[in-house]
Parts: C-alpha cells; sequence; structure tokens
C-alpha cells in the first residue's frame, strides 16, 4: 500500500511540475514599436536568409501554399510519452501518404535512450531541450545535451538541428550560444497576436540577419535589430486564441487552459477556438500552427494519472477536421523549415523531399542494434542507475551524464567489449555498435520512399483521420499499437524507486565536437 501511495503522489508531483512549468502566456510578448524591425529584401534571400513577414515565403500566393500544423513535444522521451504522441499520429496520413513526422524537444532527466533512437530512425526529428531542463540555460547545459543524444542514442550531430527553452525562458545569449554551437534555429519565441490583428507577430520562420521581430517585450536586449545572428533561424510558436482574441491566448497545451475567462476546462470551447484560429490562417496567409505538447498530460499508460478521454478525442477531432481541408500537412520543424527555405506551391510538393517517408531497408532477420525494434530485440545494454535506468544500443556509462561530464566512460561487462559509438561516415540504422562496422557504404545505403504522388491538379491533397467523432463524452479513442512493443520491461520496483528519488530530491563544458 505504501509503495501505490508514494507512486501516486510521485506521479501526481511529476504531472503538477510540468502543469507549472513552459509555455503560458496571457497577452501579447511584442508589439510593432518594441519590435523596431526592418529587413533589407533585396540582400535577404532564400535559403539563407529570410525576413519577417506575415506572407508566405518565396513569394508563393498564399492560395497556393500548403497549411502546416506543426507537432512537437517537450521533456523526456519514456514509453509512455511516445504512446501519448502516437494517439494522434500514428495512424494518420498526409496528402502523399506518409505517416506524419513531429520534433521531440528532448530533456535528459527520465529519458530512455533507446527509445530516442527507435523514434529518431523512425522518421522523427530530436530536437534540443537541455540536459536537466533549465531555463535560460548555460552552455553546458545545451552542448552537454548534443553530445549523450549523439553517444548514447546515436544520433547524429548534424541531426540535432532545433532548440527549445525549458519554461520557454531564454536570453539573447542564449541565442548567442545556439548560433556559436551551429544549431540551425530555435523554437522558444511566440507568436502572441492573431493573423487577423492588422499588428500581428505570427510570421513565418525567418533568420537573425536584422534581430528578433518576436517576444519583443519578454526578452531583455532583444529586438530593434538585435542580436544579429546571419543565418540562424527563429520558428516562433504559433498561439491559439479563444473569444477574447489577443487577450485570450493559449500556447503549449491548449487543453489544459480555460477558454474565454472561465474558471474550467470545457473541450467543446477549446475545440471551437482551435477551429477559429486554424481557420484564420488557412484563410489567410497560411502561417503554420503548432500543437505543442507536453505529452505525459495526455499519457494513458502513466501509472497513477487519470486522462480525460474527452480531451484526448477533442485533440483527434480538431486533427481530423483540419485534414478533411485541401493542402493540410501535419510536419515537424525541421520539414517545416527545409519547405520555407525552399518553397513550392502545392503543386510541386512531390519534388520536397522531406515531405516523403524514406524506410530505411534493413533485414528483419540480422541481428544489429540500429534503432530498429525488429532487429535490435536482445542487443540492448541496460544501464541500472539506482535513479532512473535505461537502455541504450551504445553501451552503458560508468556513471550518468551530466552536463559536466555528458559523454563518461563506457561500463564494459565481462566477457565483452566496449560497444562503438556512431561514427561521422554511417548512418544510425545501418550502424552496428557491436561489430563497430557499417552495413553499407554511403552510396549503397538504401532507402525506400512510401509516398504516393501528389496530383498537380488537387489529387490526393486530404490527408487521413485517426480520431473519430468528438461528441464531449468519454468513449475512448480509435486503437494504436504501441510503439515500444519490443522494448524490454523495466525491473520490478522501478517505479517505487523513481518515487524515493524524487521525494528525496525534493528534500535535500565539455568542448562541443564541429557539428558535421
Amino acid at each position: 500500500m505504501f509503495g501505490r501511495t508514494l507512486l501516486a503522489a510521485a506521479s501526481f508531483s511529476l504531472v503538477s511540475l510540468v502543469s507549472a512549468q513552459d509555455g503560458g502566456i496571457s497577452g501579447p510578448t511584442s508589439s510593432s514599436d518594441a519590435a523596431g524591425y526592418s529587413c533589407d529584401t533585396s540582400k535577404c534571400k532564400l535559403p539563407s536568409c529570410n525576413c519577417a513577414s506575415a506572407s508566405p515565403p518565396g513569394g508563393v500566393d498564399p492560395s497556393q501554399t500548403p497549411q502546416f500544423i506543426v507537432f512537437t513535444a517537450d521533456d523526456a522521451i519514456q514509453s509512455y510519452t511516445l504512446d501519448s504522441v502516437n494517439q494522434f499520429l500514428a495512424q494518420r496520413k498526409n496528402p502523399n501518404g506518409c505517416t506524419p513526422k513531429m520534433t521531440y524537444f528532448t530533456s535528459l532527466n527520465y529519458t530512455n535512450y533507446t527509445l530516442v533512437t527507435d523514434w529518431y530512425v523512425a522518421g522523427n526529428e530530436i530536437a534540443d531541450h537541455t540536459m536537466t531542463h533549465v531555463g535560460t540555460p548555460p552552455e553546458d547545459e545545451i552542448n552537454g545535451n548534443l553530445i549523450a543524444l549523439n553517444a548514447l542514442a546515436g544520433i547524429p550531430l548534424s541531426s540535432i538541428k532545433g532548440f527549445r527553452a525549458p519554461y520557454l525562458n531564454y536570453s539573447v545569449d542564449t541565442l548567442k550560444l545556439l548560433a556559436n554551437a551551429q544549431f540551425t534555429y530555435d523554437s522558444s519565441a511566440a507568436a502572441s497576436i492573431p493573423v487577423t490583428d492588422s499588428g500581428t507577430d505570427a510570421y513565418w520562420p525567418y533568420t537573425l540577419d536584422y534581430g528578433m521581430a518576436n517576444d519583443c517585450l519578454s526578452v531583455e536586449g532583444s529586438c530593434k535589430g538585435e542580436p544579429k545572428l546571419p543565418g540562424f533561424w527563429e520558428i516562433p510558436m504559433y498561439a491559439f486564441f479563444d473569444d477574447r482574441g489577443v487577450e485570450g491566448p493559449h500556447l503549449m497545451d491548449p487543453w489544459l487552459d480555460a477558454a474565454n475567462g472561465g474558471s474550467a476546462v470545457n473541450d467543446s470551447a477549446t475545440l471551437e477556438y482551435m477551429k477559429n484560429t486554424f481557420t484564420a490562417h488557412y484563410n489567410g496567409n497560411r502561417q503554420p500552427i503548432g500543437l505543442y505538447t507536453h505529452p505525459i498530460h495526455l499519457s494513458t499508460t502513466y501509472p497513477g494519472v487519470d486522462v480525460s478521454n474527452s480531451t484526448i478525442n477533442m485533440i483527434n477531432a480538431f486533427l481530423d477536421w483540419a485534414q478533411e481541408q485541401q493542402n493540410v500537412w501535419i510536419v515537424s520543424n525541421e520539414q517545416l523549415l527545409d519547405w520555407v527555405q525552399h518553397p513550392v506551391p502545392v503543386s510541386q510538393l512531390d519534388s520536397v523531399s522531406s515531405l516523403k517517408c524514406q524506410t530505411p531497408q534493413v533485414d528483419s532477420s540480422k541481428k544489429v542494434c540500429n534503432g530498429m525494434p525488429q532487429n535490435e530485440n536482445g542487443l540492448l545494454s541496460h544501464c541500472t542507475f539506482s535513479d532512473f535506468p535505461f537502455f541504450t544500443c551504445y553501451g552503458c556509462p560508468s556513471v550518468e551524464p551530466t552536463p559536466s561530464n555528458p559523454n563518461p566512460a563506457q561500463q564494459i561487462p565481462d566477457g565483452q567489449q566496449a560497444r562503438y559509438r556512431l561514427p561521422t561516415n554511417c548512418s544510425t540504422p545501418f550502424w552496428d555498435p557491436i561489430q563497430g562496422q557499417c552495413l553499407c557504404s554511403s552510396d549503397s545505403c538504401a532507402f525506400t520512399d512510401n509516398s504516393r504522388p501528389i496530383g498537380p491538379n488537387g489529387a490526393n491533397l486530404t490527408g487521413g483521420g485517426t480520431g473519430g467523432n468528438f461528441t464531449g463524452g468519454s468513449s475512448p479513442t480509435t486503437t494504436y499499437t504501441p510503439f515500444n512493443s519490443a522494448l524490454p520491461t523495466l525491473p520490478q520496483g522501478f517505479w517505487l524507486a523513481l518515487a524515493l528519488t524524487f521525494f528525496g530530491g525534493m528534500a535535500g563544458t565539455v568542448g562541443l565536437l564541429d557539428r558535421l
């Protein structure tokens, strides 16, 4: 009984901790006067420079512009967080027949490294959210996360392109650190003024050649031409707005907020303002809209947490409805940015390689620890740290990774040899970290394109839904296959150990490698 009580309390406290964190705004975070923004369009040219603008990039007509829904998640990656994401995406299809991809801003406290590998190999974007989830982070928190994700999850440094600040707390110095570490983009700034307002700050992603144009009222020393970081991108986070307009913004996890100044969450009211905000974007300049999530809030497999099926059904109903519209795509930040840098009208979306679904061709019978569950089963290293055990393909560290030591020496079990870390000249699904060899050469690694053609005259330009009809009730959503079905189970007593560690905690730069 004590164990169950403690576990329930720990679950509640961990979720409450997330509830109190990132993503809340109560009004505009910028204004035209505070921005003081000016950009020379004659010099700022794609793909390396883009001025902050509400109009689609490259002069593409709004009617010929895809409507992107960006799906992101923040914090630790665990089986229950991936299950949470999957209940919204796993059985959906974009207009080209591909399952939607998303961006996971990953912090490493409580993260299971092998699931990071699996999620990346499945085609999703892994991005940086610091090692230990600290706002306005120092350099070692940012760079240490890069190094640990590369060493223990096999994510190529060149693929970790994006960053989001925990609590959305960042500074001008944070942006400079990111640019110096050769990140491609930040996505911590809010677009906090509706697209229907003349002074909207819902800009398409832009570079900081001419400084920031968002969060000018909330980030000291930002805007009015600062900071100048040529070629470094900001992907704004686009808020939803309820009936109060600019005074009723909802940014991260909007389904946790009470709509229209009310005192309680109302899923029907949330669905209404989400549809209204989407429609304003869709009928205007088609700026992206975002579902920015902390998946733990919606996880039906996290111990001790009661999740509303009504809310889950409402989110799926929103996505179902949105995908019934023409030219709507659910994408990662990486996919969005690729289109922004190389914009084409919807009739030419077949040419955008990042929107395709490329599946690595590895014999399913081959035993290799490569991020593909059918191949790696039985080959994972189990790292039995007391506060949070995890699995990895890349060998357990001798001590837990920290910002000051993100890549500790390996533990080498008796009779075994050290595992080999991912080199720069082999792709993750084709690397065998036990044998230390690439299964193919760079020009022979095979991927199958599973996307279907998109017709130039409007054929196949709607996606497919999975959520069913939202009625405000509590019926379960459409079932899906858990992502981690091949993952070994964590040891008995693990959740109790986590609870004890959590409450015990309550009481009581390694040089960055060149980004290739």
